[in-house]
């Protein structure tokens, strides 16, 4: 629809419909007591797949509705692309990252099924629970995540491609989380 207008896509447009579609997301989400609503949206890029998100939300600002759900939806994506290496980074980062291993809630030991079990129960929090707290246990989970593959860097089958462009790219997703749990807070989240 965006393409079919005169002169291409406008910024704007795409802007406003990014915000609309993240509203309407968490609203239809927190205000409905139908589990089984919760478990769609929980679902929804499993069935609709991350492209069709990407292309609006992926471009809106970090601490925004729509740039938040991009980053809650993108490591959820991540954990069940690859929960495994995800277990490992965990579990290799969960004692140099105390603090956030406790707000993250994964199991002791954390395998691939819990990894993909907390992503799920996390995003899940931001349709039921508290979105704020939702927020920050995302970001702990990055930050655990963060500082294991920084201590896999030489385990043959964890070293992360461009490892000095990549975790710290996961650090400010942690901190983009983290500045929109305080801005939601606020009221100030849109």
């Amino acid at each position: 629809m965006f393409e079919a207008q005169e002169g291409g896509t406008d910024p704007a447009r795409v802007s406003e419909a990014a915000h609309l579609a993240a509203q309407a997301l968490v609203s239809r989400g927190r205000d409905s007591q139908d589990p089984a609503v919760r478990e769609r949206l929980v679902r929804l890029t499993d069935e609709q797949g991350l492209e069709g998100i990407a292309e609006m939300w992926s471009e809106a600002p970090a601490v925004s509705l729509p740039g938040t759900l991009w980053r809650l939806y993108a490591l959820r994506a991540s954990a069940r692309k690859d929960p495994d290496r995800m277990s490992r980074w965990f579990a290799a980062g969960r004692y140099t990252a105390q603090v956030p291993n406790v707000v993250a809630g994964v199991a002791d030991p954390p395998g691939a099924q819990e990894i993909c079990d907390v992503a799920d129960t996390i995003l899940s929090g931001a349709f039921e629970g508290e979105f704020d707290v939702a927020l920050e246990r995302f970001a702990a989970f990055a930050r655990v995540v963060a500082a294991g593959q920084e201590h896999t860097l030489d385990v043959p089958g964890l070293s992360v491609r461009d490892p000095w462009e990549r975790i710290p790219r996961l650090l400010r997703t942690a901190e983009d989380l983290e500045a929109a749990a305080q801005a939601w807070r606020a009221g100030s989240l849109e």
